[in-house]
């Protein structure tokens, strides 16, 4: 250094490396290292913490000195004070005590300093430096949340809580423990501290014990005053327990002399040597990073050697992959010996390749297999001649087996129950031998496996997957079909092509599954994949084939209808704004309300033109006729585009039946989704909506049957929270909404109003999703104060909610993810940012577990309802959130309905006992509205 030594104008950043170690074992999915199997979670994220760490601090404000400082070992000097010290922590994962030495490799390898001390803690070092630091007229910036270091904070010295990104000075301590960073250690002496086994004054909390504190000015004073104070059970606290308060001030008393074997010269800021650090990350195997980090750098990525499969005793290597070694089987010989050779393995990863996504659609063109992981093939049976040509021709290309055949060969071992039969998004496939009248058992599904395994944390394609676990970016598809208006089907792709896409997916998917497969033990999903995952993929499988049938007239004339009542609320609003314009364009609409009208709340965005979404005139709607009439044509409109018009295109030609696909991997609370078209978003809240209903109907002689689980989030929330009142009253067979009125407003059930009952639903369904008063105002149309004095009421009234909440976002927070009563997994990986994702990733944790389990229960009664149902002439043909609805012949409605409805509501059992009684409406009907 330049002037010799640390002092003024320097600035000391000292990194809490235990903090970064658990934090990322916690955030990550496990990993391990494919060529041995070493866990490596944990390394992982640290070095990722610490890339963003060094990337992201340069400039004026960034560090001269920085260093790691981890704890180093269990036992330090305050055992030896209380030798019950910690002791009520639980062990350390097995998995992540081979990676501690390593994460110290790691800051070794960034060229970080890395400090640690027997007989001391992390905090003890890192007090020492701040402290040396600061009366050097340094600066520091402690990189934690711990708050036994906000002792320190003050005079030069600040924390940063790098998770949430928030700074914490002395104004953030005062908010954390009522008093200033010098009486921190009185405020914990006296509260305790159940993690670290501090036991404090028994009784006596944080905010007590501020309370005391800046009452009697210090520990030492309030002890020796002890018998002033007035409450005679804290009082006797006091004088019991002043020894045990004296020693839990000196175990949270951070060891500011700890005799460092370093100063802090030797912290100074330095580039990483490459060579180390890519050294590091490649024995690692951390493919990403080292290629994000060389190309930073400008320097070549070294090469990682492809890793070994771990799923199969026999399966040594798992070599390269290398599309051009991949087989096309053109003739029924080559053909045997794969199948011959799958017979031996007892597995196959099979897919298959088309010609569109619409599985009820498009065509097979080919079929792909991998028996081991580079060994694939690719059996050609569709493609046509002329495959750079767009309009290429019907005659077929050379070198394919006629389908007929290839397919007789490949039914039986499809069908064979003692085939293992593997594949991405499985249900795809399935349907797609389905029609060409195979029906493929047993599956195994990656795409399944990942979602339970990591259900919110990223998506599920097998792109992403590839890249993620494997570090191999697969052939794009567009460099084989093109894009846009040029671009081609998979038929007309010239075979050799095909070969190396088409078997390189199969060769994927079966290296996902060799990885997959002990991943789900070691996360202790098996059972969440085994159970509510991978049986849903025939069930659906046979829902989306059979349909359901459509009426084309009613839907034309629900079309016209919607049409001239659009125009009729055209003229209002033109007559309204007092000229005309085109409701349709926002930009239009913005200047009548706000740049003529001026209304209230107009604010113009980047392109200058006022915003006109639908919360913002849903605020308008309470003082405006113009913005309500506006909602209600644009509601039209979306009917009329999105379902009286579109529905119809959605008939299949030789069905008559629409046919919807449910995404069983797409929404991370494990309800599945509906697309192509969307048939749980149909509204049922307006008239108009329900009327889209009626659309759909029954085959001649049969009936359309809905049953629908009453309340089930509710009641699930009474039963998770354990809320006496709910529960009893769900017992009894009370209307919840008006019970939870009379509880909230005094009204007695006798004399309740349709309008108390529809406030307390609101709020009801509301707090589930974590409404606020601004929400809650705008569902209702009240004041926002009113609104919010609902809520306040309602927590008042039932604490138990709110202790639901309180603890369950604490959970994610520590854990990064929350569970349903059934084990599926939710990840919240972004429960710790600031800002407003922040409090969408509180609202999406408290109501994942309910929505969850409300999932989890309905994919049970899905599951076993084909068996239930079997003798019965019945189909089960949607699933609509909460509701189930089938396709039964006229006689056997009542029949139908006992069944079903046994099934729903035993459906959480003998999983898990609900306290409080599932109950399912009922109804049948000619179409679907008057079933509903």
């Amino acid at each position: 250094m330049a002037d010799g030594g640390f002092g003024k104008g320097h600035h000391l950043h000292l990194i809490d490396g235990s903090a970064f170690i658990f934090r990322a074992y916690h955030a990550l999915p496990p990993l391990t290292r494919k060529s041995d199997g070493l866990p490596i979670g944990a390394v992982s994220g640290f070095c990722n913490m610490l890339h963003r760490y060094v990337e992201g601090n340069t400039g004026p404000d960034a560090p001269t000195h920085v260093a790691v400082i981890f704890d180093k070992g269990s036992h330090t000097f305050r055992n030896d004070m209380y030798d019950q010290y910690k002791a009520n922590r639980d062990e350390m994962p097995e998995d992540l005590r081979p990676q501690i030495p390593l994460t110290r490799e790691a800051t070794i390898a960034f060229n970080i300093a890395c400090e640690e001390m027997e007989g001391y803690e992390a905090d003890d070092i890192i007090a020492t430096l701040a402290v040396q630091a600061r009366e050097r007229g340094g600066r520091v910036t402690i990189i934690s949340s711990d708050k036994d270091l906000m002792q320190l904070v003050g005079g030069g010295v600040e924390m940063l809580d790098a998770m949430k990104n928030r700074r914490i000075d002395s104004e953030g301590v005062v908010e954390k423990f009522g008093v200033g960073p010098e009486r921190v250690v009185d405020v914990q002496a006296l509260a305790g501290d159940s993690v670290d086994n501090v036991p404090g004054a028994p009784g006596i909390g944080i905010k007590t014990a501020a309370l005391l504190i800046n009452e009697y000015g210090s520990l030492e004073d309030l002890l020796d005053r002890a018998e002033e104070i007035k409450q005679p059970k804290r009082r006797q606290t006091l004088i019991d327990h002043r020894e045990q308060i004296e020693l839990s001030k000196r175990l949270v008393q951070l060891d500011c002399e700890t005799p460092l074997e370093f100063t802090l010269e030797d912290l100074e800021v330095k580039e990483p040597d490459m060579d180390a650090l890519m050294g590091f990350l490649t024995k690692m195997e951390f493919r990403t990073l080292t290629r994000r980090i060389a190309d930073q750098k400008g320097i070549e990525a070294p090469v990682i050697e492809e890793p070994a499969a771990a799923a199969e005793p026999d399966t040594v290597e798992m070599p390269a992959i290398n599309p051009e070694a991949y087989e096309t089987v053109r003739d029924a010989a080559a053909l045997q010996v794969w199948i011959d050779r799958i017979y031996e393995r007892g597995y196959v990863a099979v897919d298959t390749e088309t010609t569109g996504l619409n599985d009820m659609r498009a065509d097979l063109v080919g079929v792909c297999l991998c028996v081991e992981a580079g060994q694939a093939c690719y059996v050609p049976l569709a493609h046509r001649a002329g495959g750079d040509d767009l309009f290429g021709g019907s005659d077929l290309a050379q070198g394919q087996m006629p389908m007929d055949e290839a397919l007789a060969m490949l039914k039986p071992m499809l069908e064979d129950p003692a085939i293992l039969k593997i594949g991405q998004n499985m249900k795809y496939d399935a349907k797609i031998f389905a029609r060409n009248d195979i029906t493929v058992a047993p599956i195994e599904d990656t795409m399944l496996m990942s979602y339970a395994l990591n259900a919110g944390t990223h998506n599920h394609g097998m792109d992403i997957l590839s890249e993620r676990y494997l570090g191999h970016q697969p052939i794009p598809i567009k460099t084989l079909l093109g894009s846009g208006k040029s671009a081609i089907t998979f038929d007309l792709v010239p075979i050799d092509e095909a070969t190396k896409y088409a078997a390189e997916d199969a060769d994927i998917t079966l290296r996902l599954w060799q990885t997959f497969k002990p991943m789900l033990h070691r996360s202790k999903v098996t059972t969440v994949y085994e159970t509510l995952e991978r049986p849903m993929v025939s069930v659906l499988s046979k829902m989306e084939m059979d349909g359901i049938k459509v009426d084309r007239d009613t839907l034309s004339r629900m079309s016209n209808a919607f049409a001239q009542k659009m125009a009729g609320l055209e003229a209002e609003i033109h007559e309204l704004a007092g000229e005309t314009f085109n409701v349709g364009s926002p930009a239009q609409l913005g200047e009548i309300l706000f740049g003529k009208m001026e209304l209230p709340g107009g604010k113009k965005g980047k392109t200058g033109k006022y915003s006109t979404g639908a919360d913002i005139l849903e605020d308008l709607a309470t003082e405006h006729d113009l913005p309500r009439r506006v909602l209600d044509w644009r509601q039209l409109s979306k009917l009329k585009s999105t379902y009286t018009d579109a529905l119809q295109d959605h008939i299949h030609p030789d069905t008559g039946r629409v046919h919807t696909s449910y995404s069983i991997a797409g929404a991370n609370t494990g309800r599945l989704a509906s697309t192509d078209p969307n048939l749980q978003n149909i509204p049922i809240r307006t008239e108009e909506g329900r009327r889209i209903r009626e659309a759909f109907v029954a085959d001649e002689g049969k009936t359309l049957v809905a049953l629908d689980y009453s309340q089930i989030e509710l009641r699930i929330l009474a039963h998770i929270a354990d809320i006496p009142e709910l529960k009893q009253a769900f017992a009894e067979g009370i209307d919840i909404h008006a019970m939870t009125a009379s509880q909230m407003f005094n009204v007695p059930l006798e004399d309740m109003t349709p309008d108390v009952r529809r406030q307390a639903k609101a709020i009801n369904f509301g707090v589930i999703y974590g409404i606020s008063g601004f929400g809650l105002a705008r569902n209702l149309r009240i004041p926002r104060a009113e609104a919010q004095a609902f809520i306040d009421t309602y927590f008042e009234r039932f604490p138990g909610i709110r202790t639901y909440m309180d603890d369950t976002v604490a959970f994610a927070k520590e854990n990064l993810r929350v569970e349903t009563l059934f084990g599926r997994r939710i990840h919240t990986p972004e429960i710790n940012a600031k800002g407003p994702t922040a409090g969408f990733a509180k609202r999406a944790a408290i109501n994942a577990p309910i929505q969850g389990t409300a999932a989890d229960i309905i994919r049970r009664a899905m599951i076993r309802m084909p068996k239930a149902i079997e003798g019965l002439p019945a189909k089960m043909l949607l699933q609509v959130h909460d509701e189930l609805l089938f396709e039964v012949e006229d006689g056997a409605v009542d029949e139908l309905i006992g069944v079903a409805r046994e099934v729903m509501e035993g459906a959480a059992m003998p999983v898990v006992k609900i306290d409080v009684p599932l109950v399912v409406d009922a109804g049948s009907g000619a179409n679907w509205a008057e079933a509903h």
